[in-house]
């Protein structure tokens, strides 16, 4: 089993051994005395054929019923109060908003900065609160024996408590399109204090880089590498490469100049002009993205010429 990184790994992996070990008592019981019978009470010469022995014992009846009621009943008990540990969060947890989209994970802190990882103080717990902007994703985290279906048009809600610092892999579990077995992502646990020191430098990354920088960061974090290529090759959407400042044909006949309003308008409503050949499936980045964001995408355009 993978290392047990949150408080609620512990109950989950118990409660498989549980399962686990009746499974292997009674498959060993009921083979094991199988093979004994078809061995001892085989058809041999010079035997006579056995008579006929009772077909009825109520007593033998109840016991093989009520011992699997009984162990299913514990399970069930056991099972459900770990389910409703891991469902309901502490009062004082602090909550991250997660988007699931083909095909990358965002996450959204309390100061409104969107990260491609998952990053969360050490023993602090974490509530998740989760919606997906297209298809069903999976967010499943093996170390924290964490799982569930996110799903488009409603909010799911799970927490943790990460026990360990370090990284751990997050996974979708839902077959999602071309894109699936690459969206991962990552639970990064920081030490004491560490986690708020990260998301001040994080938030401030506009300051730090220059547009184009950060222009290539916001690229790759919200989710533009995904359907856009920047090398020329064609994806889901048109390709970045030599995009700014050219001709573009769209659908109905009619060609747009690629320049700054063209290219913040195609970001904030992207239905209204599109591209020859591609299919209008892009969402709209209204409220998602800042001006400022928006003109250091732009500045990063400009240098893929």
């Amino acid at each position: 089993m993978p290392v047990q990184g949150s408080t609620g790994a512990a109950a989950v992996d118990r409660i498989f051994d549980l399962i686990l070990w009746i499974a292997v008592f009674f498959f060993v019981l009921i083979v094991g005395l199988m093979v004994l019978f078809v061995v001892r009470y085989r058809r041999r010469e010079g035997r006579e054929d056995a008579e006929k022995s009772a077909s009825h014992n109520t007593a033998l009846e109840i016991t093989w019923t009520v011992i699997p009621i009984l162990i299913v009943i514990a399970i069930f008990a056991w099972g459900f109060k770990a389910y409703l540990d891991m469902n309901v969060a502490p009062a004082n947890s602090y909550e991250v908003l997660v988007t699931g989209q083909k095909w990358k994970w965002l996450f959204t802190y309390a100061n409104g900065h969107v990260d491609e990882n998952l990053h969360v103080p050490v023993d602090v717990p974490v509530r998740l609160v989760m919606t997906s902007e297209d298809v069903i994703h999976g967010f499943y985290v093996p170390a924290f024996r964490l799982k569930r279906d996110v799903v488009p048009g409603r909010y799911v809600r799970i927490w943790f408590r990460a026990v360990k610092t370090g990284e751990y892999q997050i996974y979708c579990t839902q077959y999602c399109g071309t894109g699936h077995s690459d969206m991962w992502a990552k639970v990064v646990v920081h030490e004491p204090g560490g986690f708020e020191r990260w998301l001040q430098e994080a938030s401030d990354f506009l300051k730090r880089m220059s547009p184009a920088e950060a222009g290539e960061r916001l690229y790759r974090t919200r989710g533009c590498a995904q359907c856009h290529t920047v090398n020329g090759a064609v994806g889901t959407g048109p390709t970045f490469s030599k995009l700014f400042g050219r001709q573009v044909a769209l659908e109905g006949g009619k060609t747009v100049m690629a320049d700054e309003d063209y290219v913040r308008e195609s970001i904030m409503d992207p239905q209204s002009k599109v591209v020859l050949g591609f299919q209008p499936v892009m969402p709209t980045f209204k409220g998602r993205l800042t001006d400022q964001e928006i003109t250091a995408i732009i500045e990063y355009l400009k240098t893929l010429e």
